[in-house]
């Protein structure tokens, strides 16, 4: 286990200049974590999972895009060999991750460097604590909701956890593990907005999401097919999600969209603010990474087995329970199906 940190009160966050300011020291950081863990015994090393394709989008539908993945290994292959490969201060998982994410993926300011934290970081330390025998063996980089695939395909992280929505679209592009957390699109507004929900009351107000979200192509999607305002105003994207709120909190949006757990989170930074309706899509967040990374994929669904049965509930009452509630029914993971077989 990693080494425990000091945490403090986190009050005042909801303020506009606490997150602006927040915004601009979270894209100064990128965190290298020491290493302080005894590695534990290596699993099977040298043998090779073969190499497969991940399903095309033609193939499967949003509905199952999360079954869509390979059966769990705890073999080595040439993937997790080549991260073993790493040598010195180099030896580390590198991982795509949000930096601004409350109770995610943040930096909180009350810790000494402003460490990461978060209900996404838990299951990073987890992973690498399995691959390279310390938890604290991560490089973690910091990347906008828009570059998670490319960081991935074009190599310069191993994995994203990074609150990412399993979708058959992105299947085309990245593999992913079986899901961990269930999750759905709601609307975040102003308690004193007459916003009611994902419904006629969005009619010209200027909505806000993410660039390269699951949100903004639902709202794309349904004011095209006639099942949102025509005239809703999604033309607002931002890189990070956190900038959302803070559009919000200066008025420059009248709503957000996003990921109903992550809408909790921001809900509880700002008390002004409030969920409007209940979620309107069901999704799963996956750890993503190449598509041909097969032994990769393998042994992170290898260690989500253990993982959802010791560990999983800690971290969501540790990090979730008070914006989510104390019960996890809602938020827990399906029973994994892996379909995907080459």
């Amino acid at each position: 286990m990693y080494a425990t940190r000091a945490r403090a009160s986190l009050r005042g966050w909801g303020g506009v200049g606490a997150m602006a300011v927040l915004c601009a020291v979270a894209l100064a950081f990128v965190l290298l974590l020491p290493s302080t863990q005894s590695p534990p015994e290596a699993g099977t090393a040298g043998q090779r999972a073969a190499v497969g394709r991940q399903a095309r989008a033609g193939e499967c539908r949003d509905s199952e895009a999360q079954q869509q993945t390979l059966s769990p290994s705890g073999a080595d292959g040439e993937t997790i060999d080549a991260i073993k490969a790493r040598t010195g201060a180099k030896r580390k998982l590198i991982v795509g991750v949000d930096q601004n994410s409350y109770r995610w993926g943040y930096r909180n300011p009350n810790t000494e460097g402003a460490e990461l934290e978060g209900f996404d970081i838990d299951l990073v330390h987890r992973i690498a604590q399995d691959i390279l025998g310390d938890a604290d063996a991560v490089q973690f980089k910091a990347i906008p909701t828009s570059q998670r695939i490319t960081a991935i395909q074009d190599g310069r992280v191993d994995m994203v956890v990074r609150t990412m929505t399993i979708t058959c679209d992105r299947l085309s592009q990245v593999a992913f593990s079986a899901p961990y957390f269930k999750t759905g699109q709601q609307v975040l507004a102003p308690k004193s907005s007459a916003v009611n929900g994902y419904d006629g009351s969005l009619a010209h107000k200027r909505i806000c999401t993410a660039a390269g979200s699951t949100a903004y192509t639902k709202l794309d999607a349904d004011r095209k097919a006639g099942d949102l305002p025509s005239s809703a105003d999604i033309s607002v994207t931002v890189p990070n999600q956190l900038d959302c709120l803070v559009r919000l909190q200066l008025g420059e949006v009248d709503a957000v969209v996003t990921d109903g757990a992550l809408a909790a989170s921001q809900a509880a930074q700002d008390p002004t603010l409030e969920l409007k309706g209940a979620a309107f899509t069901t999704e799963y967040y996956g750890v993503a990474m190449k598509r041909d990374a097969d032994d990769l994929v393998r042994r992170v669904n290898h260690i989500l087995v253990d993982y959802r049965a010791h560990g999983w509930q800690a971290s969501y009452d540790k990090w979730l329970s008070a914006t989510l509630g104390k019960d996890s029914a809602a938020s827990e993971p399906p029973a994994p199906r892996y379909l995907r077989t080459s």
